[in-house]
């Protein structure tokens, strides 16, 4: 009897979690479907039922009550007093036409739905390229990617701001900047700071827009280059590179921020924000999902632990390595020094 009291309290193993785990498609599915329907935006318009939410999305009753119910079992919708209300992140980021409207970083990835799809066989490819086939790339492309990217840029510009104190700081080199997100921050936080965005000819011409913009074209260039390749200005005191760490591998990332150390002047500080793994390579799941991304690219990317990345500043001869969480449990910024 008292063994067979023990197995009775013993938890049972079912299939579960790896069901809702290979199911997992059709929540990011559902999640793309509702912005792109601006299902949210019309429950933020007050369309609170699935008959006024079926006649603000112009959709089936029926595929309106499936697309509900499924955003309510994910927590995007909340019910109060009967009527769907949005969750406190979705109402943030995904209504259309708010100052942090995020939607179309959510679809980001949705290019690459069907590659994902065949996994198995690119993880089979013995021969990975070094670097992302960028050839042809042209800058409608990157104006498309960097609409989608400008917002959460922008939001993680603000944060390094919070976080970074560049007061006494006079130039910035933004490695792989983008739309120049980080450089714009800073530029509006301290009005003695100037930047400049390196990055490949297409997107630093997108970049000059989104400076523009901004109203800062006269503190803030793009220039054109390829980081990987290429040799870096001279006359920063701060070298940023951001969220483009899983894309390459860790001899060129190694080789970029040496690179980084050479340009800096003396005294000057690198900040590596990224996707970074801890150093058991268990976790968290966004860095590693970054990294599995890579092999849709047949390259050597791949995610990189807070450990690698401290030795590649530390064999570029940076000194007072350190890493800070930028995002907790998404994103960690690794510092250096360089002597002077």
């Amino acid at each position: 009897m008292g063994t067979g009291g023990n197995h009775m309290t013993e938890k049972r193993i079912d299939s579960v979690r790896l069901q809702n785990i290979v199911q997992g498609y059709g929540r990011s599915a559902a999640l793309m479907a509702a912005v792109e329907l601006g299902l949210f935006t019309a429950v933020s318009a007050g369309a609170g039922t699935v008959g006024e939410i079926s006649a603000a999305l112009e959709i089936h009753p029926v595929n309106a009550e499936r697309l509900t119910v499924m955003c309510a079992a994910m927590d995007l919708l909340e019910l109060k007093d009967g009527r769907y209300v949005n969750a406190p992140d979705v109402q943030r980021f995904l209504v259309r036409g708010e100052t942090r409207y995020a939607g179309d970083w959510m679809l980001f990835t949705k290019p690459a739905w069907n590659e994902w799809g065949r996994l198995s066989e690119h993880l089979r490819i013995q021969d990975l390229r070094v670097l992302p086939d960028i050839a042809g790339y042209t800058v409608e492309q990157a104006r498309a990617y960097h609409k989608a990217t400008y917002s959460i840029g922008m939001g993680a510009g603000r944060r390094f701001c919070r976080q970074v104190d560049l007061a006494g700081r006079r130039r910035i080199l933004d490695i792989g900047g983008g739309s120049g997100a980080y450089c714009i921050a800073a530029a509006n936080t301290w009005p003695e700071i100037e930047g400049v965005v390196f990055d490949l000819p297409p997107v630093a011409e997108v970049a000059r827009e989104f400076i523009a913009e901004n109203g800062l074209s006269d503190r803030v260039t793009a220039m054109a280059g390829d980081f990987t390749s290429d040799d870096f200005p001279r006359d920063a005191d701060v070298a940023i590179m951001a969220s483009n760490l899983p894309m390459y591998g860790r001899e060129m990332i190694a080789k970029v921020i040496g690179k980084a150390f050479d340009a800096l002047l003396p005294g000057g500080e690198m900040h590596l924000i990224g996707e970074t793994t801890n150093d058991d390579r268990t976790g968290p799941i966004g860095p590693a999902f970054w990294g599995l991304g890579q092999a849709i690219q047949d390259t050597t990317g791949l995610a990189h632990s807070e450990a690698d990345c401290i030795g590649y500043f530390n064999r570029a001869g940076f000194t007072d390595v350190a890493v800070h969480a930028f995002i907790e449990g998404t994103l960690s910024r690794i510092t250096g020094r360089k002597p002077g």
